[in-house]
């Protein structure tokens, strides 16, 4: 009977690792560290100090685009594949280097939440050193999207846990979709087709600002007239203390780039904000100009925009 037990217990465990699915964090997986924006590349030192290892240096450490001074997209360590352990396993995002003659030619491999969770792991495999470095250059882009959405995805799912469920309710009447933002953001203003919410805070402040307006042509996807409509918008409900004053977009540093988001067109830009008729100015943000509006925007810049084209 003892042995009968023992067998149905050794089932019973098999089944709950085997349903733990492949990807996704179970009770033995441990926590992942390392700060937001933080890769560690695994990379024989000689290969990094030479062209290629340059190369994969100068992609990871680009400026973020739309500020007036730079700042670095990630933050960079790397370490020697024979010191790559247990602890620097469980690192975020991790770059893997694999140079060797057995390939072909290069590629791109991902895996997801291999040594923790969560985690993004990306290989990057080359015949040779020449290759690698000339892979690395044309796919710069891919490479930082990939940790980009990474991060972005992390903090989706974080909101999605924890959110100001007022803002989401406010957003969901005016406009019909899904927003989730930090809870910290708990004052709101509602206008026509037009919601602000703010930490309101004296230092540190967070501010989100979402609203809609009709899609005439196919002008109303152009950079002029994304600053044209936004500053129209903010000028009528964002005003400053005094008459005249409002929040404006800087024109000179606006980022405008075409996406795709769950499939549908969608134009992204990116720039700072000032106060017309102030001194105030230089805060960050990002905009979206949408057709729709994804069912889960995560807040990782301050003030983030969403317009909505109907």
């Amino acid at each position: 009977m003892k042995r009968i037990a023992f067998y149905l217990s050794l089932v019973l465990v098999v089944l709950v690792l085997a349903s733990c699915k492949k990807g996704q964090k179970n009770l033995f997986t441990p926590t992942s560290s390392g700060r937001p924006y933080e890769v560690l590349v695994v990379v024989n030192k000689p290969v990094w100090d030479r062209p290629a290892g340059r190369a994969l240096f100068d992609v990871l450490d680009t400026n973020v685009p739309g500020l007036p001074q730079a700042e670095r997209s990630f933050r960079i360590s790397n370490v020697d594949p024979q010191h790559f352990d247990r602890v620097l396993k469980i690192f975020r995002n991790i770059i893997v280097v694999d140079i060797q003659d057995i390939y072909t030619q290069p590629k791109l491999k991902f895996s997801r939440n291999v040594y923790a969770a969560p985690q993004m792991i990306m290989t990057i495999q080359a015949p040779d050193e020449k290759e690698f470095e000339e892979f690395v250059a044309k796919n710069s882009k891919v490479i930082i999207d990939f940790f980009v959405k990474s991060e972005m995805n992390r903090q989706v799912s974080l909101l999605k846990q924890k959110h100001n469920d007022v803002i989401s309710t406010k957003v969901g009447s005016l406009f019909g979709c899904d927003i989730w933002v930090p809870v910290e953001l708990a004052n709101y203003k509602e206008g026509k087709d037009f919601l602000w919410a703010s930490t309101n805070r004296a230092t540190a402040d967070m501010n989100f600002v979402m609203y809609s307006y009709p899609y005439t042509d196919k002008g109303t996807f152009t950079k002029e007239y994304f600053i044209h409509k936004r500053d129209s918008v903010m000028k009528a409900n964002i005003p400053g203390e005094r008459e005249g004053m409002y929040m404006a977009t800087d024109s000179m540093f606006v980022d405008v780039e075409d996406i795709v988001v769950k499939g549908e067109y969608a134009q992204e830009a990116r720039g700072l904000w000032e106060m017309e008729g102030d001194m105030m100015g230089g805060g960050r943000l990002c905009l979206m100009h949408v057709w729709i509006v994804p069912t889960a925007v995560s807040l990782w810049w301050k003030p983030l925009f969403i317009h909505r084209i109907n």
